[in-house]
């Protein structure tokens, strides 16, 4: 049997070891990944190996040449463009169509049995057999169920936390038979896990699945790389070790000189002729490659140094990693998760702080103190983006430098002379970070339309009007001391996941476009936005009967930029509006949640001493809703929800409307009763606002006040929501409390329980096994559904240590047991 192993990825994210680097070829102590995973293959027979090579491919053909040094015959097959996964094993197809052949990556270290992989494969007449294991953490990777026979029964590929529903992971190493070229496209990109195993499955193919026993870490991100040092370091994964064990745990290669008053503690490795001074100490974790020079007094600890470096006297190294060629001069500080590139000079008495990246070939001068770099990690989460765009604490994690590098890297990924719409809150913050965007666009060949203070579906909207897209500086709802910076793309809805990785790419490569000084990008401010937004929302949405009913309306702007909008859209509606707090304050750019109540029950005791129909309160930037009904009473969120969606239907009656699975399911029952149908969607709001602009909706709400009006746009607009709310109440001629009290009651409890990161996969998976027989949803989360009705949701939390779970049952208290029930399911598997 032959085998391939690919090799052509470009490793982004282990920029910048992988910037002159292909990443099959980082040592892992002091040998190559993809040398690793050739002498596994070797050890298991498989001597005949094709390589997939495409990033900086002569570097792999040079080391490993035809492999004969290995005992090996290699051959390569060259893509001159990436084709994915299952195009690069196309490309060797003229080498692999006569027998059954092996896949693996060459940048994942492991020392599975593949002997026992391919018998599997072989007993059961598979097609394709996937190898898998168990990890704590499955984000990065394709998440499998296989079922008691062995066949792959779902599979999802790099899921969010709110997909994961196992901790049973794809390898990307397969056995396969030729049979399968015939799904695989030539001369195209195609993934196995994303294209191909998903046809397979729904054709009936033997598609199975083999759980391997061993050691397997997908060398992908900085943490991981050190990681599998330490971990062959410590004997957790059976490799070749080049070198003599002089001590346990402390390995020393041929020609290595140390001196006897070097201090070593190991686990550690000391490369081929490197050379270790007399009170240079080397604690455990620590790979120091060939040729390696440290002097006197220097301290290393955690830290992996590639071939050919210079650790000069005093020095301080802690859980970092140092390119090949690169000097570090005396009493220079290295600090934990820094990466230096290669051929980089770093200075005497100069201080790297932790997770700063220093790109090739630069020079860190003497005494520089370098804390530049900011990578974004929050518990596990290592790209820009969070739930809403790039969000940090203003002037610690969003800082003016990094606003610029922010909008440099979104400048880049689009074309010259492209138009970007900025707009920001009436917060100080918001006005300095959008001075920094403005000047970088600009500086990047960009020309920007400046909207200054709008509300945030303003923004969306003028950014719809023919921009490439639009930046939105807002303070962070309910954290006041915290900024969000959120990209539009030229729809003025949230960036795709593919657009923000697109973006995270240029930002870690800090590979930014600049415009020659007759290109800078110009500026303008557009005139008549107000107008011009009203004037499409009361084109958009029905208002008739609204002029002839008199209501009086009573509504509360919440010193917000919503306040803006409100005196051109109140007097062209035709309603008696009383308006409250329409002045902005800058020192209360966002509100917290009592800050919130407090103004929900003044706005109640405003309405009901009035007499008006119904009272709204707008958040700060104009994005979302909150109901009082003409009693003074607060219309709680998803009850409000409930309403809005009972008007909706009742008057389409027809259609769909797109919610979170969060939601109550006697929204169901609503929706039906008026021969609408719901479609349920993720709790991710970029999910909910595509499926409620699909063709064919007539609503879409969220439960916590963002609604969609789709005939006006496709994104989150309380103005929009509101004027839609007017013309419907006035139509339907029912006050909101007659309304209210015509829907069933819901009993939707819900509950957060402590989940330590490195279990989170675990616990989904144990989910889904005390699921049973019973119905599972996966639309997000974990939906386990009881024959009588009564259902549980457990949803991962994607930036907190957390799962929520909600459940719903015919009253308070069944709602509350499936809450135990479950809770105590979570609890076990963290003991």
């Amino acid at each position: 049997m032959k085998a391939v192993v690919m090799a052509g990825g470009e490793g982004t994210r282990l920029r910048p070891m992988t910037a002159s680097m292909p990443k099959p070829l980082l040592p892992v102590a002091n040998r190559p990944i993809m040398e690793h995973v050739l002498r596994l293959l070797k050890r298991h027979g498989l001597t005949e190996t094709v390589v997939t090579v495409q990033f900086l491919a002569s570097l792999v053909k040079n080391y490993f040449g035809d492999g004969e040094e290995l005992g090996m015959d290699l051959t390569y097959a060259h893509e001159e463009k990436p084709l994915g996964t299952a195009g690069s094993v196309k490309n060797a197809e003229d080498a692999l169509k006569d027998d059954s052949f092996l896949v693996i990556s060459g940048d994942a270290l492991t020392d599975f049995d593949l002997t026992e992989l391919i018998r599997y494969h072989r007993e059961r007449g598979a097609l394709v057999t996937v190898c898998l294991t168990r990890v704590p953490n499955p984000l990065e990777f394709g998440i499998t169920i296989v079922g008691e026979d062995g066949r792959v029964d779902r599979f999802l590929e790099k899921p969010t936390w709110g997909q994961v529903f196992s901790d049973t992971v794809n390898t990307g190493i397969y056995v396969m038979e030729p049979e399968v070229f015939d799904y695989v496209d030539p001369d195209v990109p195609v993934d196995w896990s994303g294209d191909v195993f998903p046809r397979l499955m729904k054709e009936g193919k033997p598609v199975y699945g083999y759980v391997a026993e061993g050691y397997w870490e997908d060398v992908g991100t900085h943490e991981s790389y050190v990681k599998a040092q330490a971990d062959v370091l410590e004997g957790r994964v059976d490799v070749d070790i080049d070198g003599f064990e002089i001590s346990p745990g402390v390995w020393i290669a041929e020609g290595a000189e140390v001196h006897p008053d070097a201090k070593l503690r190991g686990p550690l490795y000391i490369g081929d002729y490197a050379k270790i001074e007399a009170g240079a100490e080397i604690r455990e974790h620590t790979v120091v490659g060939s040729n390696v020079v440290v002097k006197s007094d220097a301290f290393l600890h955690k830290a992996v140094v590639h071939d050919n470096v210079y650790i000069g006297p005093q020095t301080n190294l802690r859980g970092c990693v140092i390119g090949k060629n690169t000097d570090v001069m005396r009493a220079a500080r290295i600090e934990d998760g820094a990466v230096i590139g290669d051929e980089c000079l770093v200075g005497e008495e100069s201080i790297v702080q932790g997770n700063v990246r220093v790109y090739p070939f630069k020079t860190v001068e003497a005494g520089a103190f370098v804390n530049t770099s900011v990578i974004w990690e929050a518990r596990g989460q290592a790209n820009l983006f969070g739930a809403r765009g790039v969000s940090g604490i203003l002037n610690v994690e969003i800082t003016p430098e990094l606003a610029v590098r922010l909008a440099s890297a979104y400048a880049t990924t689009l074309k010259k002379g492209s138009t970007v719409t900025t707009a920001r809150d009436h917060s100080r913050g918001a006005r300095a970070l959008k001075r920094a965007v403005i000047s970088a666009l600009q500086a990047s060949a960009i020309d920007v339309r400046d909207l200054e203070n709008v509300p945030l579906p303003v923004a969306r909207q003028q950014t719809a009007r023919g921009s490439a897209g639009g930046v939105m500086i807002r303070t962070t709802p309910g954290v006041p001391d915290s900024v969000d910076i959120m990209f539009f793309d030229e729809r003025g809805a949230d960036l795709s996941q593919a657009s923000q990785r697109k973006l995270d790419r240029v930002y870690a490569r800090q590979e930014y476009r600049r415009a020659f000084p007759g290109e800078i990008g110009d500026l303008t401010f557009p005139a008549s936005v107000f107008d011009a937004y009203t004037g499409s929302v009361l084109r958009a949405v029905d208002t008739s009967g609204v002029a002839e009913s008199n209501l009086k309306i009573v509504v509360d702007a919440a010193h917000g930029s919503a306040g803006l909008v409100l005196p051109s859209l109140l007097g062209r509606l035709g309603v008696d509006a009383l308006t409250i707090n329409p002045g902005m304050d800058e020192a209360r750019p966002t509100e917290t949640a009592d800050v919130r109540r407090a103004g929900l029950v003044r706005l109640g005791e405003i309405v009901s001493s009035a007499r008006a129909a119904f009272g709204v309160r707008f958040d700060p930037v104009g994005e979302r809703l909150a109901l009082v009904d003409e009693r003074g009473r607060i219309i709680e969120d998803q009850r409000a929800l409930l309403v809005m969606l009972d008007l909706v239907a009742a008057e389409r009656r027809s259609g769909h409307v797109a919610l979170p699975v969060t939601t109550t399911r006697v929204a169901e029952q609503v929706a039906a009763y008026h021969g609408t149908q719901v479609e349920w969607t993720t709790t991710s709001p970029d999910d909910l606002t595509r499926v409620a602009h699909k063709e064919g909706s007539v609503f879409g709400g969220d439960g916590r006040g963002g609604f969609v009006v789709p005939e006006f746009s496709a994104v989150f607009d309380a103005t929009a929501a509101f004027v839609r709310l007017v013309g419907l109440v006035a139509r339907t001629q029912l006050s909101l409390s007659q309304i209210e009290a015509r829907i069933p009651r819901a009993h939707v409890a819900r509950r957060e329980v402590a989940t330590p990161w490195a279990i989170k996969g675990l616990v989904m998976r144990r989910v889904v096994e005390a699921a049973g027989s019973r119905t599972i949803d996966t639309t997000d989360g974990v939906r386990v559904v009881e024959p009588d009705g009564r259902w549980v949701l457990v949803l991962p939390d994607p930036a907190e240590a957390v799962t929520h779970l909600w459940a719903e049952g015919p009253d308070d208290a069944a709602a509350q047991e499936l809450l135990d029930t479950w809770s105590a399911v979570l609890d076990s598997t963290d003991r």
